[in-house]
């Protein structure tokens, strides 16, 4: 074997949220997941029946792998979140920490009790970089990779950009604070942000600035990975363009774009990223 991309497609991005009240059963987003060649699924793993049902349905189709999401607000409250995950399988999980420390004592005292849980099982947990969480800044998030170097995280660096407001050409020194990010995120969340939404239509060319500037650090975040994971492991992005409120409506109340299309289009971009990320080590790698 070797290292591998699986791209994931987010359950709470399946929502259509639209005005004529429509909404698939799970058992119809399974199936378009699988069907587009998506690898797995990102989904809530707090509620075991929904987990054991949704496990049934990944199994139904081809073995779906599955990124839990949880979203504790004491150490205790991942407890139950492991357990559920040890029973029904899961790729990581994606630890989202509902709650807002004003002080690195209390927060590293949440981490550090999180991480002795995690030691217990064997599949990675990840915290999630995300606003109105604990990693809602990125100076605090920074100074939190001071204080434990060996944090890992899961980049969702569209709200790095959007709460910090960069502004257009980004800086260097902003570039650096965001490879920071990348060289500690052991998988990772796509959405393309700009300085003031945090999430813009990707398919119109007026955003392209944004959808490349994401590229690019989508690209360096993979080589970064590359460099620091185990010669078998699976890096995970998980297409996650999410319903309204993320996504900008027009005067009828509705998506301005199709997200599914988006999220496939998306899909295909982080492919070739990959691929490219792949080719230049292997071309590195030929002796001269």
């Amino acid at each position: 074997m070797s290292q591998r991309l699986l791209v994931f497609q987010s359950m709470w991005a399946m929502e259509r949220r639209h005005t004529d009240g429509f909404e698939r059963t799970l058992e119809e987003n399974i199936a378009m997941i699988a069907n587009a060649g998506f690898d797995g699924v990102s989904t809530h793993y707090e509620d075991r029946a929904k987990v054991r049902r949704l496990a049934e349905l990944r199994a139904a189709h081809g073995g779906l792998q599955a990124e839990g999401q949880c979203f504790p607000r004491t150490v205790d409250d991942l407890k139950p979140v492991l357990e559920i995950a040890s029973e029904f399988g899961v790729h990581h999980i994606d630890l989202q920490p509902d709650v807002r420390p004003r002080t690195l004592k209390e927060s590293l005292e949440l981490i550090d009790g999180w991480t002795r849980l995690a030691e217990q099982v064997d599949f990675p947990v990840y915290i999630e970089t995300h606003r109105d969480r604990l990693t809602t800044d990125l100076y605090f998030t920074l100074d939190l990779l001071d204080a434990r170097p060996d944090l890992r995280l899961l980049g969702d660096i569209s709200h790095f950009l959007v709460g910090r407001e960069f502004a257009w050409p980004v800086s260097d020194e902003n570039h650096a604070l965001m490879h920071r990010i990348l060289d500690h995120s052991w998988a990772f969340h796509g959405r393309v942000a700009s300085r003031e939404q945090v999430q813009i239509e990707i398919s119109f060319e007026p955003h392209r600035m944004w959808v490349d500037l994401f590229l690019d650090w989508w690209r360096y975040g993979f080589e970064s990975w590359c460099e620091r994971a185990g010669a078998d492991d699976s890096l995970t992005f998980t297409c996650e363009l999410g319903p309204k409120p993320y996504a900008i409506i027009g005067r009828d109340g509705n998506d301005t774009t199709d997200r599914w299309v988006e999220s496939l289009l998306m899909r295909d971009w982080i492919r070739e990223v990959w691929h490219g990320v792949q080719t230049r080590r292997e071309a590195q790698a030929v002796p001269t």
